[in-house]
């Protein structure tokens, strides 16, 4: 029986996860990385750090599984989407920090660009958001504020790339410039319509399209690699996909209509519009759920910039909990919320309210008030927040679900996830493995491999699920969704 590696470079750790070809987990790893946060608003992280931590994960793999690993069919990866960072052509090594999704450091840079009116030029290419969750108005404060890296970009001695471009030049030692058509789409540089580079972007955002790598459907055979010698032999890179979408890989949502979403440091909610670019006039982005044999496949998306990353600012900058896996109980100590509510608008807030100057806020508190309080709320606050999301994407008319599928860590979170059916009014279907993304990337890579042929086949695999039936009285639904509004109104 054939076996894959994945590599997951998430927002807060990687992984690397050996997957027999049937998609169950035979063994895993994980190293988490620092959060760098060298001003309020500003996010990176050390992708020299994210690279050794690869290399450490497949060596200790390597170590714990030698027969599996010599045996392995190939590698695959996903990766958090719109963190971007500039590299040398010679040795790979970064010339910055990444600069990360979260970081709203260009934000005066996108205000700038609204007030000069490209953001329907924007919209229209992209099927995004002129915002500074996307990636190139990250690279135009770069441009602005780096000019030496700009001239290294226009001398070609520097590259840009998303994660998964900066893990593959590394991986192949400088002989694989390319990333997929899911990454691609993230950068604000990539023509949504025409699934490619787009020359009036690019100039718009400074950035010479001659440093952006080659773009590969998910499915490619990109490369091989031994990482550095830390497996026994070069395999085939194939299934690189970005982190949300790989769960809708994962998921099986293959058809029009079905919709997931994927609990993590935030909360990527993906609708399947099948294989017509779609449009949103509530708020929600046009996404590319991936290209398979030239057809592209269209999602409509709604993005939450704080979900669990809200349960580690409570653990590592407030100290109030030991460890995110303890907040379910504590919550269920709580009869209710007390009144509290928390809006984690710690680097403003995404869809549907795209409010980048919103701070966040914990309202209600009285005497009271306990740290069972507030714990509960700030699992609550993703609840909501993924209520409205819901409530955005089906006001376009696209497609009506009652049932959504629900990956990611916080889902062994059995408070949120039933909070969460309450709120929605819907089934939530929880994968019993929470590394759906790392899942969906080698499924995709077992596809582009010839292990399985067709998406019917992946539809066969086995999964196991947990679902979770609404069973809030509708009066304390209403009740608890009023206050949420409240709140946001406080910090709108």
């Amino acid at each position: 029986m054939s076996s894959l590696v994945a590599i997951d470079q998430s927002t807060s750790a990687t992984k690397a996860i050996l997957f027999d070809e049937a998609g169950c987990i035979l063994d895993k790893t994980t190293r988490e990385h620092r959060q760098i946060y060298p001003q309020p608003g500003w996010v990176e992280h050390d992708a020299e750090e994210i690279w050794q931590n690869v290399l450490c994960l497949l060596e200790d793999l390597s170590d714990r599984q030698p027969m599996l690993l010599a045996n392995a069919a190939g590698i695959s990866i996903t990766n958090q989407r719109e963190t971007i960072l500039v590299f040398e052509r010679i040795t790979g090594k970064p010339l910055t920090n990444a600069i990360v999704w979260q970081c709203r450091r260009s934000d005066p840079i996108c205000a700038e660009l609204r007030d000069a009116g490209h953001e329907e030029m924007v919209r229209r290419k992209t099927g995004l958001k002129l915002d500074a969750y996307f990636s190139g108005s990250k690279l135009k404060w770069l441009a602005r504020e780096k000019p030496d890296i700009l001239q290294k970009l226009r001398s070609g001695d520097a590259l840009i790339g998303t994660i998964d471009t900066y893990l593959l030049y590394r991986l192949t030692g400088g002989a694989v410039f390319a990333t997929d058509h899911t990454n691609a789409s993230r950068t604000l540089l990539y023509n949504i319509d025409q699934c490619r580079w787009d020359a009036d972007l690019c100039e718009l955002f400074d950035v010479p399209p001659e440093a952006l790598p080659e773009i590969h459907e998910s499915f490619a055979v990109f490369g091989h690699s031994d990482a550095a010698g830390r497996l026994p032999e070069k395999l085939p890179i194939s299934g690189v996909i970005g982190d949300s979408q790989a769960s809708l890989f994962a998921q099986r949502c293959y058809e029009p209509g079905m919709a997931k979403a994927t609990f993590g440091s935030g909360t990527s909610v993906l609708l399947n519009a099948g294989n017509r670019l779609p449009s949103s006039s509530h708020g929600a982005v046009a996404a590319l759920a991936w290209v398979w044999k030239n057809q592209p496949t269209y999602a409509l998306e709604g993005l939450i910039n704080y979900s669990s990353a809200t349960i580690a600012w409570l653990k590592d900058r407030l100290g109030l909990i030991d460890d995110a896996a303890s907040t379910g109980s504590i919550a269920a100590t709580a009869q209710d919320n007390g009144g509290v509510y928390f809006v984690p608008a710690f680097s403003g807030l995404s869809a549907p309210y795209w409010s980048p100057e919103a701070r966040a806020a914990i309202m209600g508190m009285t005497a009271y008030t306990r740290k069972e309080h507030i714990v509960r709320a700030a699992l609550e606050s993703i609840s909501y927040q993924i209520r409205d999301v819901l409530e955005m994407i089906q006001a376009d008319d696209i497609a009506r679900f009652k049932v959504l599928f629900c990956d990611g860590g916080p889902t062994q979170n059995g408070f949120l996830m039933q909070f969460t059916a309450d709120i929605t009014g819907l089934d939530l279907v929880v994968a019993d493995v929470p590394e759906s993304s790392a899942l969906g990337a080698a499924m995709a890579g077992m596809l582009g491999l010839g292990i399985h042929h067709s998406l019917a086949d992946l539809t066969n695999l086995p999964r196991a699920t947990e679902t979770y039936h609404p069973q809030m009285d509708a009066a304390d639904v209403n009740r608890y969704c009023l206050g949420w509004k409240k709140a946001l109104e406080r910090v709108l």
